[in-house]
């Protein structure tokens, strides 16, 4: 149970318009907003979110309620759960009284301080007198009020201790402002100081939308020696390695389009969103991880990546690109005009004009082939030799079975090197695609042998010969789940992906739900058996009591299932390659693993007291 007083205060800290904001897209109708109704096929605006009486209305279908309602109709939560979630998302701590084995936050404090430095900073920007430069220069790189307040956008003022100052009024002791990066020291200084000082600020949020640090920026030029951005520093409760900037703000609307933008920074991202485009991530500051890759691909298997067309843009573009590759995420390149970016082509040309150039993207291993050939690697013998090595660390890199295949028929016509010798190179470099990492070259074979090969590298403790009915259980109850109850899509999409299905009707019954959360019948590109088996779920009267716990069990199965494939792939890696950083960060990647091994939900395996989250 939840006492009223902590409900009544998420309800009064939450931003229905936010909330509703990130899977209907709104706008301003007088002191109300309105949009297309989330809960039937609504043709014209008529849902309404009333923000001064923090409720929602539809005069389609009569669906009405608060941020509450709104959150276990689309999430399929109950409604402590609902709170919660709310409560996470604006910094607002819910415990349940009564619920003794609950431990307590250990990052608490933190948390409290970062939400108290959104706020504050929050509450600099909006105020005539402090913000008015800082709310200038947003206007001017094409970001209005609405799209501030949606990004929780700030201003952190120009002196050395405002916030310091104002963190100790609220009680909020240096050592924990230290320990989020929101103060900092120096040798010269006799105390702390603030770390942020002039900057516009941007919160970054974790995936439950909870504020885990920030990134600042210098309205205008900077002066020498002053940098451009400035971040936290990494924290018990930010890894910047782990994170995308945008994600919890624009999931929904990746998953709606089906593609994400990948962008260079926090600018980018909330520049495009007031222009229009709503469906852009931008990595913190580092190379694309493996962790960031494997988040991103829970949304949409299909990105774009919008870097610079410099030297240093293209080396970040295909770093990624791979990375994203071995994680089974399919990107492609956009190149912009020259000293164009995402927002000021968007600005100068609209959302219309830049899907224009999102639609001539080039899948990265052409786009490479192009850059080859432009520039004359493909006219000699020499330069053939040097065009593989340049290839191999794609051909390596990518998961997906068919795709390799393909890309290594494409880098054979292109340098005119046989197949066989380009797979004996794939393999001896050391790196090679997930689908071969447990030996043989992998090109030749087709994605049924592949999936088998994988099958048979399940974890030991899976009997010999597992009935089908065993293997493909979880992934039936888990699509009659979410056939029956749509919202809960979202839930699901959050813990598996289509990777995790083996079969592959199931998986592309999965992939066509993510493409349309409605849909009620077969598309009509569907294949006639896995249509066939579409139409089986949707007339299955088999009656699913406790259908949550039959919903949770399904996802820790599959969750576990992928987990195990996860692993033993990062094993075989590990054990093929002999480059000390790429050992360091496969390591990394398995500790992760570790950490986050399926099962925290508490519903497959029950850990014994006092294990349960470590």
């Amino acid at each position: 149970m939840i006492p009223d007083d902590v409900v009544e205060e998420v309800r009064e800290r939450a931003d229905l318009v936010e909330v509703v904001g990130e899977v209907v897209k709104l706008r301003r109708s007088g002191k109300d907003w309105k949009g297309k109704c989330p809960f039937h096929e609504d043709r014209s605006p008529s849902f309404y979110v009333v923000p001064d009486k923090g409720f929602y209305n539809c005069f389609g279908c009569g669906a009405s309620g608060d941020v509450f309602n709104f959150v276990m109709k689309r999430q399929g939560l109950d409604f402590v759960e609902a709170v919660k979630h709310v409560g996470a998302r604006f910094g607002v701590e819910v415990r349940e009284v009564g619920r003794a084995e609950q431990e307590d936050d250990p990052n608490r404090s933190l948390h409290e301080a970062n939400a108290f430095a959104r706020d504050f900073f929050r509450e600099t920007l909006t105020n005539p007198d402090s913000g008015d430069g800082a709310r200038r220069y947003l206007e001017g790189r094409g970001i209005d009020a609405d799209t501030a307040e949606r990004f929780g956008l700030g201003y952190a003022p120009d002196e050395w201790r405002a916030f310091r100052n104002a963190a100790g009024t609220h009680g909020i002791p240096d050592e924990v402002l230290l320990e989020v990066g929101l103060l900092t020291t120096s040798e010269r200084a006799a105390e702390p100081y603030d770390r942020f000082r002039n900057r516009i600020m941007f919160p970054i949020e974790d995936t439950s939308g909870k504020v885990v640090a920030f990134g600042g920026r210098i309205p205008g030029s900077p002066g020498p020696r002053v940098p451009k951005y400035l971040n936290s520093p990494e924290s018990p409760v930010y890894h910047k390695g782990g994170l995308l900037y945008g994600l919890s703000w624009n999931r929904y609307s990746i998953r709606r389009a089906a593609e994400a933008l990948v962008v260079e920074g926090y600018m980018d991202v909330v520049a495009l969103a007031a222009g229009g485009v709503d469906n852009a991530v931008a990595t913190l500051g580092t190379a694309m991880t493996m962790r960031q890759a494997a988040l991103l691909g829970r949304y949409s298997r299909k990105v774009l990546l919008l870097f610079d067309s410099d030297e240093a843009g293209l080396r970040a573009t295909f770093r990624a690109a791979d990375v994203l590759l071995a994680e089974g995420v399919h990107p492609s390149v956009v190149t912009l005009p020259p000293g164009e970016d995402p927002d000021s082509v968007v600005r100068s040309e609209g959302p219309e004009g830049l899907r224009a150039w999102l639609d001539g993207a080039v899948d990265v291993l052409e786009r490479k082939v192009q850059l080859l050939q432009g520039r004359g690697f493909l006219d000699s013998l020499e330069g053939r030799r040097t065009a593989v090595d340049k290839l191999l660390p794609t051909l390596r890199a990518v998961r997906d079975p068919t795709l390799r295949d393909l890309y290594v028929d494409r880098v054979s016509e292109a340098t005119g090197v046989r197949r066989r010798t380009l797979e004996s190179e794939i393999e001896s470099g050391g790196t090679s695609s997930a689908p071969s990492r447990s030996g043989g070259s992998g090109g030749g074979r087709n994605p049924g042998e592949v999936r088998a090969s994988q099958a048979g590298r399940r974890p030991s403790r899976t009997p010999p010969g597992p009935s089908l009915s065993s293997v493909l259980g979880p992934e039936r109850k888990l699509l009659l789940v979410v056939l029956r109850a749509r919202d809960w899509l979202d839930r699901a999409v959050e813990k598996v992906g289509p990777e995790e299905f083996q079969d592959p009707h199931y998986r592309a019954i999965f992939e066509a739900l993510l493409d349309d959360p409605e849909l009620s019948a077969p598309p009509p590109d569907m294949p006639p058996e896995t249509a066939g088996r579409l139409e089986a779920l949707l007339g299955d009267p088999e009656d699913l009591e406790e259908t949550d716990r039959v919903f949770e069990g399904a996802l820790a199965h599959l969750a576990e299932r992928g987990f195990e494939a996860r692993r033993l792939e990062l094993l075989g890696r590990l054990r093929e390659t002999a480059d000390d950083d790429e050992r360091r960060e496969i390591v990394e990647a398995l500790q992760r693993l570790r950490r986050e091994r399926p099962g925290r939900w508490g519903v497959a395996r029950r850990d014994p007291p006092g294990r349960a989250d470590h």
